[in-house]
Protein backbone atom coordinates (compact mmCIF):
# COMPACT_ATOMS: atom_id res chain seq x y z
CA UNK A 1 0.00 0.00 0.00
CA UNK A 2 1.33 3.39 -1.15
CA UNK A 3 0.00 6.43 1.36
CA UNK A 4 -1.28 10.09 -1.35
CA UNK A 5 -3.19 12.37 -0.31
CA UNK A 6 -3.20 12.67 -4.78
CA UNK A 7 -4.40 9.61 -5.71
CA UNK A 8 -4.13 10.44 -9.48
CA UNK A 9 -0.28 11.14 -9.25
CA UNK A 10 0.52 8.96 -6.36
CA UNK A 11 2.75 6.36 -8.92
CA UNK A 12 4.20 8.53 -11.98
CA UNK A 13 4.74 5.87 -14.47
CA UNK A 14 2.36 3.23 -13.40
CA UNK A 15 -1.48 2.87 -14.63
CA UNK A 16 -3.81 2.73 -12.28
CA UNK A 17 -7.82 1.78 -12.10
CA UNK A 18 -10.16 3.29 -9.84
CA UNK A 19 -10.63 1.09 -6.62
CA UNK A 20 -13.47 2.26 -4.33
CA UNK A 21 -14.11 3.79 -1.18
CA UNK A 22 -13.73 1.81 2.08
CA UNK A 23 -17.47 1.90 3.96
CA UNK A 24 -16.49 2.87 7.76
CA UNK A 25 -12.84 3.33 6.87
CA UNK A 26 -13.01 6.98 5.42
CA UNK A 27 -10.83 5.57 2.90
CA UNK A 28 -10.57 5.62 -1.13
CA UNK A 29 -8.08 3.63 -2.86
CA UNK A 30 -7.24 3.04 -6.80
CA UNK A 31 -5.39 -0.36 -7.67
CA UNK A 32 -2.06 -0.33 -9.95
CA UNK A 33 -2.88 -4.04 -11.17
CA UNK A 34 0.10 -6.53 -11.65
CA UNK A 35 -1.60 -9.89 -12.38
CA UNK A 36 -2.00 -11.88 -9.11
CA UNK A 37 -1.24 -9.00 -6.72
CA UNK A 38 -1.69 -4.86 -7.01
CA UNK A 39 -0.17 -2.24 -5.36
CA UNK A 40 -3.50 -0.26 -3.81
CA UNK A 41 -3.30 3.79 -3.49
CA UNK A 42 -5.01 5.02 -0.34
CA UNK A 43 -6.37 8.15 0.79
CA UNK A 44 -8.39 9.92 3.39
CA UNK A 45 -11.85 10.84 1.82
CA UNK A 46 -14.10 11.28 5.04
CA UNK A 47 -11.48 12.75 7.95
CA UNK A 48 -14.48 12.25 10.52
CA UNK A 49 -14.95 8.30 9.81
CA UNK A 50 -11.06 7.45 9.26
CA UNK A 51 -10.80 8.77 12.75
CA UNK A 52 -12.95 5.78 14.06
CA UNK A 53 -11.72 3.49 12.02
CA UNK A 54 -7.88 1.66 12.93
CA UNK A 55 -7.51 1.86 8.77
CA UNK A 56 -8.45 5.10 8.50
CA UNK A 57 -6.27 6.50 11.38
CA UNK A 58 -3.15 4.67 9.83
CA UNK A 59 -3.49 6.03 6.68
CA UNK A 60 -4.65 9.70 8.10
CA UNK A 61 -1.43 9.76 9.88
CA UNK A 62 0.87 8.52 7.29
CA UNK A 63 3.14 10.51 4.68
CA UNK A 64 3.01 10.46 1.29
CA UNK A 65 4.78 6.57 0.53
CA UNK A 66 5.01 3.35 1.31
CA UNK A 67 2.82 2.64 4.00
CA UNK A 68 2.30 -1.06 4.67
CA UNK A 69 1.69 -4.71 2.86
CA UNK A 70 -0.68 -7.19 3.07
CA UNK A 71 -0.32 -10.84 2.64
CA UNK A 72 -3.08 -12.98 1.18
CA UNK A 73 -3.85 -16.48 2.32
CA UNK A 74 -7.16 -18.94 2.13
CA UNK A 75 -6.00 -19.84 5.88
CA UNK A 76 -7.29 -16.69 7.53
CA UNK A 77 -8.46 -18.15 10.82
CA UNK A 78 -5.42 -20.34 11.19
CA UNK A 79 -3.02 -17.38 11.14
CA UNK A 80 -5.19 -15.15 12.95
CA UNK A 81 -5.12 -18.60 16.03
CA UNK A 82 -1.31 -18.45 15.71
CA UNK A 83 -0.78 -15.03 16.14
CA UNK A 84 -3.73 -14.09 18.38
CA UNK A 85 -5.79 -12.10 16.26
CA UNK A 86 -9.16 -10.94 15.34
CA UNK A 87 -10.34 -11.39 11.99
CA UNK A 88 -12.68 -8.69 10.80
CA UNK A 89 -14.72 -8.16 7.63
CA UNK A 90 -14.49 -5.86 5.22
CA UNK A 91 -16.26 -4.83 1.56
CA UNK A 92 -16.35 -2.04 -0.67
CA UNK A 93 -18.27 -1.62 -4.67
CA UNK A 94 -15.95 -2.64 -7.37
CA UNK A 95 -15.77 -0.65 -10.61
CA UNK A 96 -18.35 -2.70 -12.31
CA UNK A 97 -20.64 -1.98 -9.47
CA UNK A 98 -20.44 -5.67 -7.84
CA UNK A 99 -19.44 -5.76 -3.64
CA UNK A 100 -15.91 -7.16 -3.45
CA UNK A 101 -15.81 -9.06 -0.11
CA UNK A 102 -12.64 -10.09 2.37
CA UNK A 103 -12.02 -10.56 5.89
CA UNK A 104 -8.15 -9.04 7.21
CA UNK A 105 -6.67 -9.78 10.36
CA UNK A 106 -3.67 -7.78 11.90
CA UNK A 107 -4.26 -4.40 11.05
CA UNK A 108 -3.74 -2.74 14.32
CA UNK A 109 -0.36 -4.49 14.19
CA UNK A 110 0.59 -3.67 10.94
CA UNK A 111 0.22 -0.02 11.77
CA UNK A 112 1.94 -0.33 14.36
CA UNK A 113 5.10 -2.42 12.98
CA UNK A 114 4.42 -1.42 8.75
CA UNK A 115 7.48 -4.32 8.36
CA UNK A 116 4.46 -6.93 9.29
CA UNK A 117 1.87 -6.92 6.92
CA UNK A 118 -1.78 -7.83 7.65
CA UNK A 119 -3.23 -10.61 6.21
CA UNK A 120 -6.45 -10.74 3.74
CA UNK A 121 -8.60 -13.33 2.88
CA UNK A 122 -11.12 -12.76 -0.23
CA UNK A 123 -14.63 -14.01 -0.28
CA UNK A 124 -14.77 -17.01 -2.57
CA UNK A 125 -15.60 -15.82 -6.43
CA UNK A 126 -13.91 -12.86 -5.94
CA UNK A 127 -12.00 -11.51 -8.63
CA UNK A 128 -8.95 -9.76 -7.62
CA UNK A 129 -8.09 -6.58 -8.17
CA UNK A 130 -4.67 -6.98 -10.20
CA UNK A 131 -6.59 -9.61 -12.42
CA UNK A 132 -6.13 -9.13 -16.13
CA UNK A 133 -3.30 -7.16 -15.80
CA UNK A 134 0.69 -8.45 -16.62
CA UNK A 135 3.57 -7.55 -14.12
CA UNK A 136 4.65 -8.38 -10.55
CA UNK A 137 5.82 -7.37 -7.66
CA UNK A 138 9.51 -8.19 -7.75
CA UNK A 139 10.41 -7.30 -4.23
CA UNK A 140 9.71 -5.56 -1.01
CA UNK A 141 12.68 -3.87 1.17
CA UNK A 142 11.44 -3.59 4.79
CA UNK A 143 13.02 -2.15 7.66
CA UNK A 144 12.75 -3.95 11.04
CA UNK A 145 13.73 -7.26 13.34
CA UNK A 146 14.63 -9.74 10.23
CA UNK A 147 13.74 -12.73 13.38
CA UNK A 148 9.80 -10.81 14.54
CA UNK A 149 9.09 -10.57 10.68
CA UNK A 150 9.81 -14.37 10.10
CA UNK A 151 7.86 -15.22 13.53
CA UNK A 152 5.34 -13.14 12.10
CA UNK A 153 4.39 -14.73 8.44
CA UNK A 154 6.08 -18.28 9.56
CA UNK A 155 7.65 -20.04 5.80
CA UNK A 156 7.23 -18.48 3.14
CA UNK A 157 8.63 -17.45 -0.11
CA UNK A 158 8.34 -13.57 -0.25
CA UNK A 159 10.72 -11.82 -2.31
CA UNK A 160 11.34 -9.58 0.62
CA UNK A 161 14.46 -8.14 1.83
CA UNK A 162 14.97 -7.09 5.61
CA UNK A 163 17.29 -4.58 7.05
CA UNK A 164 17.49 -3.51 10.62
CA UNK A 165 16.03 -0.04 11.89
CA UNK A 166 12.65 1.74 12.75
CA UNK A 167 9.22 -0.67 11.00
CA UNK A 168 9.22 0.34 7.78
CA UNK A 169 8.23 -0.21 4.36
CA UNK A 170 11.13 1.22 2.61
CA UNK A 171 10.70 0.22 -1.25
CA UNK A 172 8.37 -1.65 -3.39
CA UNK A 173 10.08 -2.79 -6.99
CA UNK A 174 7.37 -3.97 -9.58
CA UNK A 175 8.13 -5.01 -13.06
CA UNK A 176 5.07 -3.37 -15.34
CA UNK A 177 6.33 -3.12 -18.74
CA UNK A 178 9.51 -2.26 -17.25
CA UNK A 179 11.15 -2.05 -13.90
CA UNK A 180 9.82 0.65 -11.42
CA UNK A 181 10.56 1.31 -8.10
CA UNK A 182 8.20 2.65 -5.29
CA UNK A 183 9.98 4.42 -2.36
Amino acid sequence: MIAAADLESAAPGLESVEGGRHPGWGTANRIIPLGDTYIELVTVVDEAEAANSVFGRWVAGAPDGPLGWAVRTDRLDEVADRLGLTVTDGSRIGRDGRRIQWRLAGVERAAAEPCLPFFIQWAPGTTLPGHGHDGWIDGLELVGDDARLHDWLGDHHLPITVRAGPPAVAAIDVYFRERSRLT
